[in-house]
């Protein structure tokens, strides 16, 4: 895909000066289709959390299509990293919550507010330890959101046991993933849907419909709804 979606990982190339600097953060600017760029800021330093993946970039992008009508929605962001996909989100109208580990929460409240002047909706930041209880997390929101989740076999069934304690019959889904060749990712890919179909239905979004420019053959959106008992 053509633009910013396909630099394989961002800013991979930046150099990593002074142990120092490493924490100081980068910014991710992320184009609107209407109004002002996202600006994200990332960290050099501190895991997969702190930078804004492709997946997220490819997600973010396609709530712009309006095929999901957030205006108003009460939408969950599940593994938020630096809360690109919640924060996009946000500024279509949705209450949204960006959940993530506590180390992640310092940055995602600096995203809010580098944002909040975007935002049409409301957005806040919560702790959220996929497997532990989430009551505080009820009624099931309208959206839950997703992007690249799907990366260690651990936590497989703990992410599944948080999906199925947070969805409704009406919570629709959107996980969107980086298919990855390597290693033991295509495993762990398999064993995530095999356990995943126990429970939910599955539909994938063709690649027609993702946002013209932030696409990629390699990187799916699925739509994940509750088995109607």
């Amino acid at each position: 895909a053509a633009g910013e979606a396909r630099s394989r990982r961002p800013r991979e190339e930046e150099p990593r000066r002074l142990a120092a600097a490493a924490m100081a953060g980068f910014v991710r600017e992320l184009e609107r289709r209407a109004g002002p760029a996202l600006r994200l800021e990332q960290r050099a330093a501190g895991g997969v959390g702190c930078v804004v993946w492709d997946a997220a970039l490819v997600l973010a992008k396609f709530l712009e299509t309006g095929a999901c009508p957030l205006a108003r929605r009460d939408v969950l962001e599940l593994g938020a990293g630096t809360g690109a996909v919640g924060i996009m989100a946000a500024t279509l109208g949705a209450n949204v919550t960006v959940t993530d580990l506590e180390e992640l929460q310092e940055l995602l409240l600096v995203n809010i507010e580098n944002n909040k002047h975007l935002v049409t909706g409301s957005v806040r930041a919560k702790v959220l330890k996929w497997g532990e209880d989430v009551t505080e997390f009820q009624p099931p929101p309208d959206y839950i959101l997703m992007a690249d989740c799907i990366y260690y076999e651990e936590s497989l069934e703990p992410l599944l046991k948080t999906l199925k304690d947070l969805t409704g019959p009406d919570t629709c889904v959107l996980c969107c993933y980086e298919q990855r060749t390597m290693g033991k990712n295509p495993e762990i890919e398999r064993k995530y849907f095999e356990l995943l179909q126990m429970d939910f239905e599955l539909e994938k979004i063709p690649l027609d419909k993702h946002d013209e420019e932030y696409r990629s053959e390699d990187i799916h959106i699925v739509t994940i709804h509750r088995k109607q008992t």
